[in-house]
């Protein structure tokens, strides 16, 4: 009998390891990720390859918490746990949104070999088909006016190529001001008024609370640049994929010999916008040595509060980011 009862312990303590790890609870675990050389990711052919120092790309890493992660994250101070609504968009599986993220990379991408090559003085025209609604948000003040499917093809009477362009279109109002946006649906084009909201992440900012991508769109491009990442997703690189772009193109070494890393999306009128994971990215960037991260102004008490050795470096622009490089040479 007492046999029985130690293989009953041991059975029940393998049911109770097996719920701790493969239960799912609503929440995500975010946590620190990797800091890569930028050079790993961006060919630019005929680039200039002397260079010593390095620009990082940092990631956060983020996965769905089992009970036991849900406890390693209430105890680890370098992670969060997040509501997966607050992730996650209310009518996108993980599969779905991954997806999403992984087209929003390959936009991002694309954005920023734009951004670099007119920054050097190229002529490079945009093509695209308009911006395509993916889905209305629970709370979106669009819902019975816009459908997925709709192609929004202006804002306020200015044509839209870019989903980036949109966004700052719509964030340049105050919260609570209508747009006015131009859609195409089943080829026809009409006219719709949408009242704003606050942004979920950010709510001082004006926002419709829609997913939205970029429709067929290609920039023509006088200079081949190839961007790989691999299984790194999301717009969050936008500003250092432009710098590292310039650092190849440029005889000079933009980095002054330095490891820097940093985030932030990047549009088309370069300016920096806030990214989520600002500590685990802070973490991750310290951890492979960086000495400095450019941060969008937005994040940088964050970043300031999270840092231990690294500088946090805030920027609004992308001439704030090339002025503090050019800073770091009179220093060197």
């Amino acid at each position: 009998m007492s046999r029985m009862r130690q293989i009953r312990k041991f059975l029940v303590l393998i049911v109770i390891g097996v719920l701790l790890v493969a239960t799912k609870t609503p929440y995500q675990l975010v946590g620190p990720g990797s800091a890569e050389d930028m050079s790993r990711f961006v060919t630019v052919k005929d680039s200039d390859e002397d260079d010593k120092g390095s620009f990082f790309l940092v990631t956060a890493t983020q996965m769905v918490a089992s009970p036991l992660l849900f406890v390693y994250g209430l105890l680890n101070p370098n992670t969060d746990l997040l509501p997966r609504q607050q992730v996650v968009p209310p009518d996108m599986d993980i599969k779905e949104y991954n997806e999403f993220l992984l087209r929003w990379m390959e936009e991002t991408q694309e954005l920023a070999k734009v951004v670099a090559l007119r920054r050097l003085g190229y002529e490079v025209p945009i093509e695209s088909d308009g911006v395509s609604v993916v889905e209305i948000g629970k709370d979106s003040p669009a819902r019975g006016i816009l459908q997925p499917g709709d192609v929004i093809l202006a804002v306020d009477g200015q044509r839209v190529f870019l989903a980036d362009e949109l966004v700052s279109s719509v964030q340049l109002r105050p919260v609570g001001d209508p747009v006015t946006l131009v859609i195409q649906r089943a080829g026809e084009e009409k006219e719709v008024t949408i009242p704003t909201a606050g942004h979920i992440e950010a709510p001082e900012k004006a926002a419709i609370r829609v997913t939205i991508r970029t429709l067929n769109w290609q920039p023509v491009l006088p200079v081949e640049i190839a961007i790989d990442t691999g299984e790194i997703i999301g717009p969050s690189a936008g500003m250092m994929f432009v710098l590292e772009i310039l650092n190849q193109l440029d005889s000079r070494d933009l980095t002054a010999g330095r490891l820097i890393a940093g985030t932030g999306t990047i549009n088309l009128k370069e300016e920096i916008g806030a990214i989520g994971s600002v500590r685990q990215k802070i973490v991750a960037a310290e951890r492979a040595g960086a000495e400095y991260f450019l941060v969008p102004q937005e994040n940088y008490n964050e970043a300031k509060a999270s840092a231990r050795k690294i500088v946090a470096v805030p920027v609004s622009t992308l001439s704030q980011a090339l002025e503090f490089l050019s800073d770091l040479h009179k220093i060197n």
